[in-house]
């Protein structure tokens, strides 16, 4: 079991009279990050590669910073993680990049269940005569099948880019085997990890992913972003840096101004919660630092199936609400960020009458616009979604259970 109240005590935003539930928009900071800011901004805030003592003592806690999100991701080298700004800029700075090597009539496939931070740039290259195709998800089943992208792909497919976790239907896709087929197909594949990252491990050599992108304030971090991809890929890549800093230079090229010195280096504070929550809940120290991130986001898995069931079940029992998305809490199958809709109540309705009670949900398409369009939810103005993140406890959940039966009766009606 895990111990949520010693989770809890990591993050000073819980101490509020507030309930998150909001948390797939942006998670809660840990106190380790905020100290790593800071930290870093009052003895170590000046410019890298200088002679001096405090620079490189600046440069060596940087690149230790680097060399442990590279054992996050399991990446094969420093070389393989690129910093920015966000998801979409990292997304927009690839998809320019990238285009370097591509040529008129060349195709790259997205589909419509993904934030447009992975659509928009791929889009937008048709302006320089990029045929872009899109894999529409499965109406009934809401899940991306590999027989629809087998009909889209081509010997002219350069690039597959999908979600591994839906923000919209939580739903988890199964990207090694969708790379799997894709690399058998010729293509590469970008994948959009933002709303998965929060909830399991990521292991961009295990996936096999060609690029990896997500947020670290999406998962207990500062609004900074990181992009693994595979160094042969990166070499391959436009430099988008000044024009003395060559396509050798990786990942510099990639990170025009460089990037955020403070915000880098306080990700570690998210890497040594994970783990002192090993510490804090197993024995076996003996294992190395992968095998116990994988026993770490396992049972952050278990708790976050516990809360969603008990989330699902109520809206499962209710007539008038349809769940997009998986129906069932399985971890393996689906996150806990749970989109609902009511055929009384438009989203915004909803949410609207839960904001009093000081709990933060949220209505809309999450910038998820096509899968929205797809599914005919405009006229609900979107979907009610509950974004749930292990900090989470069960007491949460009920209330706000408690609040959607004031809104819409009990099950039976009455």
């Amino acid at each position: 079991m895990m111990d949520i109240e010693y989770v809890r005590k990591q993050f000073p935003a819980l101490e509020r009279d507030f309930i998150f539930m909001d948390n797939a928009g942006g998670s809660q900071v840990l106190l380790k990050v905020a100290e790593r800011i800071s930290g870093y901004l009052l003895h170590h805030n000046v410019q890298l590669g200088a002679s001096y003592k405090v620079s490189e003592e600046a440069g060596r806690k940087l690149k230790y910073a680097t060399s442990r999100i590279t054992a996050l991701l399991n990446a094969e080298k420093d070389a393989e993680v690129v910093i920015g700004s966000s998801t979409t800029m990292l997304m927009r700075i690839l998809s320019l990049t990238f285009s370097g090597n591509l040529k008129k009539g060349d195709e790259i496939i997205v589909t419509n269940t993904d934030h447009e931070a992975n659509v928009s740039p791929w889009m937008d290259l048709q302006k320089k005569g990029i045929n872009i195709k899109i894999w529409e998800v499965n109406k009934t089943t809401l899940q991306l099948d590999l027989e629809d992208l087998n009909a889209l792909m081509t010997e002219r497919t350069r690039l597959v880019t999908v979600t591994h976790a839906s923000n919209v239907l939580g739903t988890i896709n199964p990207i090694r085997e969708i790379a799997a087929f894709v690399h058998k197909k010729g293509a590469l594949i970008c994948v959009d990890g933002v709303a998965y990252a929060p909830h399991r491990k990521v292991d961009g050599q295990e996936l096999d992913v060609d690029f990896y992108t997500f947020s670290w304030y999406k998962t207990f971090g500062p609004h900074l972003a990181v992009m693994y991809g595979k160094y042969e890929h990166l070499q391959h890549l436009d430099s988008l840096n000044h024009y003395f800093i060559g396509k050798d230079s990786i990942p510099y090229k990639l990170q025009p101004g460089n990037f955020n010195f403070e915000l880098t280096y306080s990700t570690l504070g998210i890497i040594e919660y994970y783990e002192e929550f090993y510490r804090h809940h197993f024995t076996d120290q003996t294992l190395n630092f992968d095998q116990r991130l994988e026993q770490t986001f396992k049972m952050i898995g278990q708790h976050e199936e516990k809360l969603a069931k008990q989330l699902l079940d109520y809206l499962n029992s209710v007539p008038e609400i349809k769940v997009i998305g998986h129906t069932s809490p399985d971890a393996e199958k689906r996150v806990p960020t749970i989109s609902f809709v009511h055929k009384d109540f438009k989203s915004n309705e909803i949410v609207e009458k839960v904001d009093p009670h000081r709990i933060g949900i949220r209505f809309g398409d999450f910038y998820a616009k096509k899968l929205i369009q797809s599914l005919d939810l405009l006229e609900q103005n979107g979907v009610v979604r509950v974004s749930l993140v292990h900090y989470n406890t069960v007491e949460e959940v009920q209330k706000l259970i408690s609040i959607f039966k004031r809104i819409f009766g009990q099950p039976n009606g009455n």
